[in-house]
């Protein structure tokens, strides 16, 4: 578990040494749930520093365990978590800074190579992770199960279904109902369970230090790799090359595309739980298509 810091001053001073102290803060646009900042200290160090009101270090701490879980499969990048902790009435995580944007020969070929090394990685045989986190602004569920399909269905669809409800007619809630009872038709059953990032679209990758693509705000849990893959068509994509050289590694199960709308009803589903229902006719297209 990292260490929680009592103020920045005191991360700034722990992790860097006694005389450092923050020499400028430049603001950035990016987020749309914390504030970012990069912050240089007075010997040239660079780092990046999300900041939020207190009630949301939990969120934080969740954010630091998924990109310490990321880190610890040595197979793809991920900014290094430096610290986190309260500053008065605020949280903070600070990151390693990216500053690089030149990309490598192959970068989504290597990108691809590197997710699939993720989701390939041995990380035992339970669903879910040991601690929830966030999808969004919204809780997301871990608890264990040793059940694909139970635990997407439970801890994934469920409450999401649950919190929409106000949106669907009587009708489409019976139909909600028989698609949870009827789940093991669509879905199967992975050979074992594979770390995911949880929330794999466009924003949140980027060109890291090394000009490969690292991956960023991970929602991540044991779960199906077909999820990330699902996740990054689901707004706009990633060029082909990428699609074709990670359909290599054998991640993927026959039938996939058939399933790929039912892994995003669930993320339809968060939006139209976070934003509204601007996102509820494409939640209903799936759910007409599936239950």
């Amino acid at each position: 578990m990292k260490q929680i810091y009592i103020s920045l001053k005191d991360a700034i001073k722990t992790i860097f040494g006694c005389e450092r102290t923050i020499s400028s803060r430049q603001y950035v646009s990016g987020g749309d749930i914390n504030e970012a900042s990069v912050l240089t200290l007075d010997d040239g160090n660079v780092l990046f520093m999300k900041s939020n009101s207190g009630q949301s270090l939990s969120n934080f701490e969740a954010e630091a365990a998924g990109l310490d879980a990321i880190r610890g499969t040595g197979a793809i990048g991920v900014p290094e978590v430096l610290g986190l902790g309260t500053d008065g009435s605020a949280s903070f995580l600070l990151l390693e800074y990216i500053s690089s944007e030149r990309q490598i020969n192959n970068y989504w070929e290597t990108f691809a190579a590197e997710l699939a090394a993720m989701h390939q990685a041995d990380i035992g045989e339970y669903y879910g992770f040991p601690k929830d986190n966030w999808i969004g602004s919204r809780k997301q569920i871990n608890t264990f199960c040793h059940s694909w399909i139970t635990f997407f269905r439970d801890f994934r669809l469920k409450p999401q279904f649950d919190a929409a409800g106000q949106y669907l007619s009587l009708k489409e809630r019976k139909q909600t109902e028989w698609l949870l009872d009827h789940l093991d038709q669509y879905l199967t059953e992975p050979k074992r369970p594979s770390l995911v990032h949880g929330d794999l679209w466009a924003g949140n990758m980027i060109t890291g230090n090394d000009g490969k693509g690292w991956l960023i705000d991970p929602a991540v849990y044991y779960g199906h790799p077909e999820t990330d893959l699902a996740m990054t068509e689901l707004f706009g994509g990633f060029p082909g090359k990428f699609y074709d050289a990670y359909k290599t590694f054998g991640c993927l199960q026959p039938g996939y595309e058939d399933r790929r709308d039912l892994y995003n009803l669930y993320h339809l589903l968060n939006h139209l739980n976070i934003f509204g229902s601007s996102y509820l006719g494409a939640v209903l297209r799936i759910l007409k298509r599936y239950g």
